[in-house]
């Protein structure tokens, strides 16, 4: 129904009516490619949920404490070890991996996104200010909102919340990836292009690693928020630890929104400290944490 006026008596701007009319025509004309995709996303959860879910759980946890011994040391593989073994000991072990595959598989399709549009917006100014508000818009709009359109395309299930944590976790490695390319030293990129360099041989080997621990600032910043995504997503059916936070608050059972709130900050702590110690490996990272101590 479209009201004559609002309550401040200004005119009514059905704009919704008109996103809502967008959105159904998108749903009908391109309901084979939304197919098509649910089909690819469903298949590739699957295919990791069964990777982290299949093992018995004492495999799985001490794959994670390597990754974290590789990443930073003894002290981060014992605080992995001791988290994912009260994750188990709570009986949330199987939501953890659900959630963690589904991390996993958004924040992967969220970077392959992100940063190529990065690097388009760092080499283009004009691509750089239509993106810009873009960015804006994504990272402010609720995130309950994104959940709306994606069940109408996707309907109820793991794929609309996969799509809806693309959407919300994008923003910052596109920015981050961006910012990360721009701040390397012009004088650096000349000296390339006067050794004949091409463009895309400066990008790989001077630009790109300069950068690298910007971008991967970023994505420790996407892990982050396709986590919390992925939380909100239970809403949806998208089942892991967001279903049993979802099932608490509608029984208001304490027990188990502390259990599931519990291994969500555990599997949050480490997936920031992984990435973050990943992100001071590199030997840029080393070099530029050097000369700053030398200061």
């Amino acid at each position: 129904m479209i009201h004559a006026a609002t309550d401040t008596g200004m005119p009514r701007l059905p704009l919704g009516e008109w996103v809502d009319t967008i959105v159904t025509w998108i749903t009908t004309t391109f309901s084979g490619l939304f197919k098509v995709i649910r089909s690819i996303l469903t298949s590739a959860y699957d295919g990791l949920d069964t990777v982290l879910s299949g093992p018995p759980f004492w495999i799985i946890v001490i794959a994670l404490a390597l990754i974290a011994l590789f990443a930073k040391g003894w002290k981060l593989a014992v605080g992995t070890l001791a988290g994912f073994v009260v994750i188990a000991a709570v009986d949330q072990w199987s939501n953890a991996m659900d959630s963690l595959a589904l991390v996993i598989l958004a924040s992967a399709v969220a970077l392959i996104l992100a940063i190529p549009l990065g690097i388009w917006a760092a080499r283009n100014d004009h691509v750089s200010r239509t993106l810009r508000p873009v960015l804006d818009f994504m990272q402010t709009m609720p995130a309950f909102v994104y959940l709306i359109p994606t069940v109408v395309i996707f309907r109820v299930g793991v794929v609309p919340g996969i799509v809806a944590t693309v959407i919300f976790a994008m923003a910052p490695g596109v920015r981050f990836t961006e910012l990360g390319l721009r701040q390397v030293d012009r004088e650096v990129v000349e000296a390339g292009h006067a050794f004949g360099s091409s463009d895309g041989r400066i990008l790989r080997q001077i630009q790109l690693p300069l950068a690298m621990p910007t971008i991967m600032a970023g994505v420790n910043q996407v892990i982050m928020l396709a986590l919390s995504m992925v939380v909100i997503s239970g809403m949806v059916g998208a089942g892991g630890l967001g279903g049993d936070v979802v099932a608490a608050l509608n029984r208001v059972n304490i027990s188990l929104g502390f259990e599931a709130g519990l291994a969500v900050v555990i599997l949050a702590m480490f997936l920031d400290r992984v990435t973050s110690a990943f992100g001071t490996r590199s030997k840029v990272a080393k070099a530029v944490a050097a000369a700053s101590a030398s200061h």
